[in-house]
């Protein structure tokens, strides 16, 4: 006998379907899994027939072939032990031929028949409201799944849960989709930072227009404090965004456990001994990296000079493209990750170069090399690069009392909601006729940013650059042409010689 399931395989942060076929035929007991298996799926034999017998079904004592087609994707976890499963019961006239071909199928299989959450459900959900087909998942899963629009999840919490459902014995409820995570006021508020006018405000400017932004200063300056306070001044993701956010997270494998909708920006802060792998994505199997993971948000990259000059470099394309492509011998996957960078790092390996109170005990060749860990190409990537000097007791305490995140969150709310409205995106993605169209300059700012240029030795990347900042720092201040004034902030932040 032959029986189908319809499945699909992890391509990146794409489903694509896989028909798994199942054969049983008389000849000696055997069990084989052919179609390009990894390591895991052909372990699946071993906890599909355990899960069968310990649920209490038969198993058969025969010649079994399963095949995962198309037989040249290579098909990786644990999701094919439901398909498989439920294949070999169809196979035995236990279940519904047609009841199974019409659903799709996935879930891990423990030995006692439960089923375990797996990664990549919303991705899968995804797919089945393209094909017009029902979802059947683990419980663990229906709540993420249930996020697509235009999809049945039906959520089965082990084997036999599955064959009553497939064999109309006791159908499972479609599982409502759940409410979207309400945006957290538990972030640290910027009152918490006393001082650094000129940080808080390039950090104001870099979070409304999305650019990326480096902090140097001295131990104790307050670049992490302020870097940490940008989760609760970025605006709530729109639901397409979310959407994007979601379906990189659950290919992770990052949703099974909360598994609903968060409409607030990623923010990911790995520590620098991250491999480049692990910042950027890959692995023997392919997995989305940090950058990814940060995709519409923020990546936070503190002690910069620290991480690995392999790691740092492979940041460069990704921030010019907004994407990461991994190829491997056998395929190529794409990561979505349009990030926003924030860097911080010391001015020297001491930390205390300029210092007013600490002298730097770093000699010129050491700060030299500590400067050159961050190369040329990749600084020219960076659109602000602000100086936090380390405040003595007497400037704290004679410092205004500070501006708290509500009101600055307000105005980027605001520069956002002027940028979604004028061109559809944030400034940072401006780029040839676009930035041309929607950051025009009057004859007096066109002639201030040339001469800016030619004094600077700006290469053309960080012409286009100033001019998105130049549009942001518009935006905040209501919108309306670019001034000279505009264009003056934006030069002052524009990135120079480290040292």
């Amino acid at each position: 006998m032959l029986a189908r399931a319809r499945s699909v395989a992890l391509i990146g942060v794409d489903a694509v379907p896989v028909e798994v076929e199942v054969d049983v035929s008389p000849g000696l007991p055997a069990f084989s899994v052919v179609g390009l298996p990894d390591q895991s799926v052909s372990e699946a034999r071993e906890r599909v027939r355990a899960a069968i017998r310990n649920a209490g079904l038969p198993f058969p004592a025969a010649r079994i072939t399963v095949n995962l087609a198309p037989a040249d994707l290579r098909k990786e976890g644990p999701l094919y032990d439901l398909p498989i499963a439920l294949g070999l019961l169809a196979a035995q006239e236990l279940l519904p031929a047609s009841a199974l071909e019409g659903t799709l199928v996935a879930g891990e299989l423990a030995l006692d028949g439960t089923l375990r959450p797996i990664a990549g459900a919303v991705n899968l959900a995804l797919l089945a409201s393209s094909l017009g087909l029902p979802a059947l998942l683990p419980a663990g899963n229906a709540r993420e799944a249930a996020l697509i629009d235009g999809v049945t999840v039906f959520g089965a919490a082990n084997l036999l849960e599955a064959v009553r459902h497939l064999s109309g014995q006791a159908l499972l409820s479609a599982t409502d989709p759940p409410l979207p995570d309400a945006p957290s006021d538990l972030h640290p508020d910027l009152a918490d930072l006393k001082g650094q006018s000129s940080a808080r405000r390039a950090l104001e400017i870099a979070l409304a227009g999305g650019h990326n932004l480096l902090m140097i200063g001295s131990p104790g300056s307050g670049k992490t404090m302020l870097a940490r306070r940008a989760p609760g001044l970025l605006p709530p993701l729109t639901r397409a965004e979310a959407l994007e956010v979601t379906r990189i997270h659950s290919a992770a494998g990052l949703l099974t456990v909360r598994g609903t909708l968060t409409l607030a920006a990623p923010y990911r802060t790995p520590h620098h001994t991250v491999s480049d792998a692990g910042l950027i994505g890959g692995g023997s199997v392919p997995r989305p990296g940090e950058v990814s993971l940060a995709h519409r948000g923020v990546l936070f990259l503190d002690e910069f000079p620290e991480f690995s000059r392999k790691a740092l470099e492979t940041l460069r394309q990704p921030l010019e493209d907004g994407t990461v492509t991994i190829s491997r011998a056998r395929a190529s996957v794409d990561y979505p990750a349009r990030f926003q960078l924030i860097a911080a790092m010391n001015p020297c390996p001491c930390g205390h170069f300029g210092d007013p109170e600490k002298a730097c005990t770093c000699t010129p060749l050491q700060r030299t090399r500590y400067a050159a860990k961050i190369s040329g190409p990749l600084l020219d990537r960076i659109d602000l690069v602000v100086r936090v000097p380390r405040l003595t007791v007497d400037e704290l305490t004679r410092a205004p009392e500070p501006e708290s995140s509500a009101p600055v969150r307000a105005r980027i709310t605001a520069a956002r909601d002027l940028m979604l409205d004028r061109q559809g995106g944030r400034n940072t993605d401006l780029a040839g006729q676009q930035l041309r169209k929607h950051a025009p300059l009057n004859p007096g700012p066109d002639a201030f940013l040339r001469a800016a240029a030619r004094q600077l030795g700006l290469t053309g990347r960080g012409f286009d650059r100033i001019l998105r900042v130049a549009r942001t720092v518009a935006d905040l201040a209501g919108g309306g042409d670019i001034r000279e004034s505009h264009l003056a902030e934006a030069v002052t932040y524009r990135p120079r010689e480290l040292t």
